[in-house]
Order: C-alpha cells, then sequence, then structure tokens
C-alpha cells in the first residue's frame, strides 16, 4: 500500500465527524440512480437505423426514397430553402425547434423550422461571419464586420458589443452564461451575457489564424484549430493553452467534439479525418477522403458529418472501429458546403450552402427521448420564463472551468496535510496552571482575588516569551530572504 492511500485513510479516521452526513448523502445518490434506472423503463421511444439489403449500401439510399417510405409529418422535415445572400452558417438552439441562418452577404433569418413560422427576418447591410443562439431561443448574437450584435427574436437589435472587434467565430456555453468569440486577430474573449462584461479577454502567445473554433460539452473548454496543424483548448483562467497538439502536418480546416466530451474529430487540407481520444489524446482512426473537407460536426448518437465540397457524408461507428464506408451521402447542384450542423432529438442534418440551406434526414443520428427539465421543444411562455430564472440561478462560475470536470469533487490531501503541518508549527502552549497554597486564616474572597492576580502575571510572562520567539524567528526569516551588497559593511549598526 502506499504512503498516499495510508495518509487518505489516517485523515478520513481522524476528521470523522462528517462521515455520517457523507453516508445520508451517499444514500441519496444511490436512490436517485435506482429512481433514473426505473423511469428507464418508461422511455418508449427507441433510435432506428438504416439497414440495406444483402447486394445494397446504405448510402445508395438517396432523401427521395427515404421521404416516400415515411409519414406525412416526417417527410416535412426535409425541406430546401433557395436564398440570395450565402454562403450560409446554420445554428439549431438546445432543444431543436428553432433555427438559426446567417448569409455572408448580410442576410440573417430566425426561423421555427417543425412548423415552417418565420420569426425575424432582416438584412444586417453588412458583412456576417458567425452566428449563434443565447441561453433562450428569444435573443441570438450575430458576428457582423466590425462588432458583435444581439437581437431578440422579433430582429430588434439589443446590444453591440464593441469590444469585440472583427470576429469572426463563436459559440456559446449555455450553463456558465459565457459568449465566446474569436477574432480574425486570434484573440479570444468570454463574455457574460447575464451581466454584460467580458471576463477574460487575451491573445495566445504565439497564436496563428485561429481555422476552427468549438466547444467540448463535457467541460466547457473552448478548442481552437490553428493554420499550423495545432489543436489548442483554452480556458478564460489562464492565457496559456492548457493542452495543444499537434494534429496534422498542415492546416487544419474543422474540429469537433462529440457529446460526451471523448473523442474528438479534425479534418485538415490534407484531405484527412483524425479522430482522437480526449482523455489520453492518442489517434485512434486516420480517413483519406477524395477532396479537402472544410467542416464537420457530431450528432447525440456520436454520427459524423462531413462536407467536402458539394457533398455531405455520415459515417456511422467510426470512432470506436474503422467505418469502410460513409453511412449516408447526399450531394448538392452546384452549390459549395459552408456549414453542416444536426438538429438536437430530430434525426435532422442542417446543411448551409452558397445558394442556401438544405434539411436532410439522417436515421437515428438524434436522440429520441429528451428532458424537459433539461431542453424542452414544447415550452410555453410561462415555461421559457421559468426555466431562464432556473438557469440563472443555477449559473456556474468561470472559474470552476477546468479540464477536469471531476476535479472539484476530490479531496485536496496535499494541502489538508499542509495546513496541518502549519498548525503544529505554530507557538502556542497553553500557560501553565499555578499551584496556590492559602493560609487557613485567609477568607474565600481574598483567596480567589489573589488567585486570580497570579495566574494572569503568569498568563502576562508567558505571552511575552511567546512574542520573542516570534521575533526572533521573523528575524531569521528577514536574514535568510536579505540581499547582502559589498557596502553594507559601511553602514552604522
Amino acid at each position: 500500500m502506499d504512503e498516499s492511500s495510508q495518509s487518505e485513510r489516517s485523515l478520513v479516521h481522524k476528521y470523522g465527524k462528517h462521515k455520517k452526513k457523507y453516508k445520508i448523502e451517499a444514500q441519496k445518490v444511490k436512490e436517485l440512480r435506482k429512481q433514473s434506472e426505473r423511469s428507464q423503463l418508461l422511455l418508449q421511444e427507441e433510435g432506428g437505423f438504416l439497414e440495406a439489403d444483402a447486394n445494397e449500401h446504405c448510402y445508395q439510399i438517396s432523401q427521395k426514397e427515404i421521404v416516400q417510405s415515411l409519414d406525412i409529418t416526417a417527410a416535412t422535415k426535409h425541406f430546401e430553402l433557395n436564398l440570395e445572400f450565402g454562403p450560409y452558417s446554420v445554428n439549431y438552439f438546445r432543444n431543436g425547434r428553432q433555427l438559426l441562418l446567417g448569409g455572408e452577404r448580410g442576410h440573417v433569418a430566425a426561423i421555427d423550422w417543425v412548423t415552417k413560422d418565420l420569426l425575424c427576418e432582416f438584412n444586417a447591410m453588412e458583412s456576417v461571419h458567425d452566428i449563434c443562439w443565447l441561453h433562450m431561443p428569444t435573443m441570438f448574437a450575430v458576428a457582423q464586420k466590425d462588432w458583435v450584435h444581439v437581437y431578440d427574436n422579433q430582429g430588434t437589435e439589443v446590444h453591440c458589443l464593441k469590444k469585440l472587434f472583427r470576429v469572426k467565430k463563436l459559440t456559446f456555453l449555455p450553463y456558465h452564461f459565457l459568449l465566446v468569440s474569436a477574432s480574425e486577430n486570434a484573440m479570444l474573449s468570454w463574455t457574460d451575457v447575464s451581466i454584460g462584461k467580458i471576463i477574460a479577454s487575451f491573445r495566445p502567445p504565439k497564436a496563428k489564424t485561429i481555422t476552427a473554433m468549438c466547444q467540448n460539452p463535457a467541460n466547457a473548454v473552448i478548442l481552437t484549430a490553428h493554420s499550423n496543424g495545432t489543436v489548442s483548448m483554452f480556458t478564460p483562467n489562464s492565457n496559456e493553452p492548457v493542452v495543444k497538439m499537434l494534429c496534422s502536418p498542415c492546416s487544419i480546416t474543422g474540429v469537433a467534439v462529440n457529446d460526451t466530451g471523448l473523442y474528438m474529430a479534425t479534418t485538415g487540407v490534407d484531405r484527412s479525418i483524425k479522430i482522437w481520444d480526449v482523455r489520453n489524446y492518442q489517434c485512434l482512426q486516420s480517413y483519406k477522403l477524395r477532396a479537402i473537407p472544410n467542416c464537420l460536426c457530431f450528432s447525440q448518437k456520436n454520427l459524423l458529418s462531413v462536407g467536402i465540397g458539394n457533398v455531405v457524408e455520415v459515417y456511422k461507428d467510426c470512432c470506436t472501429q474503422v467505418a469502410e464506408e460513409p453511412y449516408i451521402r447526399h450531394k448538392l447542384e452546384s452549390s459549395m458546403i459552408s456549414n453542416v450542423q444536426f438538429c438536437n432529438y430530430e434525426d435532422v442534418l442542417g446543411i448551409g450552402h452558397r445558394n442556401g440551406f438544405v434539411s436532410i434526414l439522417v436515421p437515428g443520428s438524434g436522440e429520441p427521448n429528451f428532458d424537459a427539465y433539461e431542453s424542452n421543444p414544447f415550452m410555453t411562455k410561462s415555461q421559457r420564463r421559468e426555466m431562464e430564472v432556473k438557469q440563472l440561478l443555477e449559473k456556474i462560475q468561470p472559474e470552476l472551468i477546468s479540464l477536469d470536470p471531476h476535479h472539484l469533487a476530490k479531496v485536496d490531501v496535499k494541502t489538508l496535510k499542509q495546513k496541518l503541518e502549519e498548525k503544529s508549527k505554530l507557538l502556542y502552549v497553553k500557560p501553565r496552571k499555578i499551584e496556590f497554597e492559602s493560609s487557613k486564616k485567609m477568607s474565600g474572597v481574598k483567596k480567589a482575588k489573589v488567585k486570580k492576580d497570579l495566574q494572569e502575571s503568569v498568563n502576562r510572562e508567558h505571552i511575552q516569551q511567546v512574542m520573542k520567539m516570534k521575533r526572533k524567528e521573523d528575524e531569521k526569516e528577514k536574514d535568510a530572504n536579505k540581499s547582502y551588497n559589498v557596502l553594507d559593511r559601511f553602514k552604522r549598526k
């Protein structure tokens, strides 16, 4: 048995006054786990995938064939928008109900894509580089030519963030209320939208051009891909990257992390896709494509979509095993793809391209069961207000963002040992008790008074001795830290 485990046991035995509370909390956690396991029996919805015949392949099945085999409501999820202000960026809200489109030539639109209702539409009259929903589907941020503008779902400008200059990439951390932006000169900024202040803003040393940016949903760490083939992981608490990986010998065009935070995918100019294990930073799989991929995205069921020119390919189980062929392939009519994103809780993939937007069906890509307390696609106005208040009350502070999300639950044994050692070094000794023998003639009141005076004098002497010891120790520390000079011998003593 090693020394660390022995020290931990000794500390638990020595400071076991909270053992009863810990047992109660552990029992509560066990009961909650049992309840969640029982509630899983009530989840009747199951995800399904395409299965081809013996002489066919799944990627040979076209969208027309998939739509013809579905009912009317599911078939309406496949649609196409022909727009003139592309190429377009795509962003679905977390509950999978609202869709945000941003054209590079100024066109911005918010849509309820299920009912096909238009929430708002306007032209910013300047270039739009990226778009992003905020904590609720009533507000979204647009990275325009010079600054980042915040709009509501009616298209009214709510705020203009002039401190965020020439931003190219945007992403939002919903549990921290942080809007993360990356500018054209590799400046990273974290803005708290609940209080309207910039929490952190810095340019990493020796930073190259940021070609892609995403977040790790498991620990809220920001990943940036650079033109020199590296991927860096940043938190708002450090100017230096917490992890820096060399993922490609050439420029990286896209980076994505799955919902569990275990796997990371990168695409490069060398026509490669690489799957990485985020726990040990090793390459698990490597694939070669026919052309240079420019964007990629993970679904809730770990399906990986890759945009290659005017073709979108979706790969199934490409992280855990070798994918010999794509699961689904869809080709656009002479239009370059600019952005792809899966819709949560739906088997839908949104594709933004030069001439508009296309929504295609990818069976098995979305989670069939949703948690109404987490993200409810059917929430009313009152539920939305309650959820917003709840999110503000449960907001996580940016100081808690770290590479290891379980770090806060661990006991810091080293610092506890240091505290105990510091307490043992303190010059504190109880003053000795005096033994007072009085004469029989002395009364009780006089006896107590004399005894009290003697005890106070002993205490005074003890305090004076402790103060002398402390002064001597302070002088020794000063002498140890003092830097001597050649001319010190001429100083007066």
